[in-house]
């Protein structure tokens, strides 16, 4: 198994003295919240096994999830908490070996959200420069503005849900709105009857009358998802087709909003211009994405070097706000060096009671040692 060097031993030494808590999650992981989280493209970059009852089991692909059960399974949870862990993850990749170390940070149950969404950039920004990069291109998201906008809009829920989704796991809605408009306008599946006789239905009812038909059919799963989750695909289409199409202006306001760009200071002010003209009340997202410019700039982090795009995103369902990435300047290395963001409702999906803040990164050890100048002192 891959060892962490003694470099990384002292990052995650350093994170410790910070006051997180070092942990270390079972190898041996379910499989389930990896595929029902992170999306079923993962199944393909998973070590899969079985147990002997059936159930799926992994090699954890990374630390987020495993962590965030540990919490939930713990006496602490609901209580604001914070860990780090340095630990191989395991992958298949095509550019480079399938188990490589991970250090990162976990925080749990902080109210203060502006205050815990800088934290962890800056601590990001330490693990840069604890291997020697001063000024890595620093790019942010808030995948919490776009569902500001969208809650905002007048559009069916099926279509909020759907757009939300759809940025979480592109980043870039541009052919998504493509992609939605035309099938609004023109794609009718052969089952278009059946889909317009469930919608405005019970929903509990739908969804129960669905899942026995595919019960009665013989079907189990498909492509890794379940009865229940196919049911509830199969009813968000009876909800899309039965929905008018998405108007022009509403896309034309979104790409509007998709196209704003600059440091946090600018993006806000013309993210308030854009709500403004739009009558548009998006002042509780914008409040708590300037609170969180200013404690980054109390963090010492230089504002105006910071990339925001309103269209940036992780690519994973669970990111629920403040998302951000750490790049080499110099391009010697193409993908993220350091990455994380705010997913407040990753424990709720993964069986908590009631929701629990939350917010973390990840560093990619290997792509820091291959960069990285001389070691320095963590303090």
């Amino acid at each position: 198994m891959t060892a962490p060097d003694a470099r990384a031993e002292a990052l995650a030494a350093h994170y410790e003295r910070a006051g997180y808590a070092r942990v270390a999650p079972a190898i041996l992981q379910p499989a389930e919240p990896f595929l029902d989280l992170s999306g079923e493209d993962i199944r393909r970059r998973m070590f899969l096994t079985t147990d002997p009852d059936g159930q799926e089991l992994c090699l954890r692909p990374d630390l987020t999830i495993p962590v965030s059960r540990d919490y939930l399974a713990s006496p602490e949870v609901g209580e604001a908490l914070g860990f780090c862990y340095l630990a191989p993850v395991f992958r298949h990749r095509a550019d480079g070996p399938s188990e490589f170390v991970q250090a990162g940070i976990e925080s749990f149950g902080r109210r203060d959200t502006a205050a815990a969404d800088a934290e962890m950039l800056s601590l990001g920004l330490e693990a840069t420069t604890h291997y020697g990069i001063d000024a890595p291109d620093i790019r942010m998201g808030d995948v919490g503005l776009f569902s500001a906008l969208i809650a905002a809009l007048d559009l069916a829920p099926a279509w909020k849900r759907r757009l939300v989704k759809d940025f979480n796991r592109q980043g870039s809605l541009a052919h998504d709105l493509d992609r939605l408009v035309s099938a609004a306008a023109s794609e009718r599946p052969e089952y278009q009857g059946v889909l317009t006789a469930l919608a405005g239905s019970d929903p509990k009812a739908a969804h129960a009358l669905v899942t026995d038909l595919l019960s009665i059919a013989g079907i189990t799963a498909v492509g890794g998802r379940s009865v229940g989750e196919i049911a509830d695909r199969f009813l968000e289409q009876a909800a899309l087709g039965a929905s008018s199409g998405l108007p022009r202006a509403t896309r034309a306001l979104i790409e509007q909003f998709l196209a704003i760009s600059g440091d946090p200071d600018e993006a806000a002010d013309a993210l308030r211009t854009l709500a403004a003209e739009a009558q548009l009340d998006l002042s509780t997202a914008l409040d708590l994405f300037e609170s969180r410019t200013g404690f980054l700039a109390a963090q010492g982090v230089e504002v105006s070097r910071i990339k925001f795009s309103t269209a940036f995103g992780r690519g994973l369902d669970y990111y629920t706000g403040f998302v951000f990435e750490l790049h080499d300047k110099e391009m010697r290395v193409d993908r993220q060096l350091v990455a994380g963001g705010r997913y407040d409702e990753l424990l709720t999906r993964l069986g908590a009671g009631a929701p629990i803040p939350a917010v973390g990164f990840a560093v990619w050890i290997e792509r820091l040692n291959e960069i990285g100048a001389a070691p320095r002192n963590a303090t």
